[in-house]
């Protein structure tokens, strides 16, 4: 992990490819995906009723 910020990421998808480089893949790719899906699992489970509150979310400080 140390040094790729200028590494070159290279996504192949279907008919299009995506080229990034190590540190705007992270920020604009990576962490958008990841928070996107474990808030639309913390949502899925409060929807099925799942007592959950901030904390489970945001973690205990």
């Amino acid at each position: 992990m140390d040094g790729s910020e200028q590494k070159t990421i290279t996504l192949h998808m279907r008919d299009n490819t995506l080229s990034f480089q190590g540190m705007p893949f992270l920020l604009y790719f990576v962490l958008p995906n990841l928070y996107f899906h474990v808030r639309t699992a913390y949502d899925i489970l409060r929807h099925c009723d799942v007592e959950l509150g901030k904390e489970d979310f945001l973690g205990q400080p």
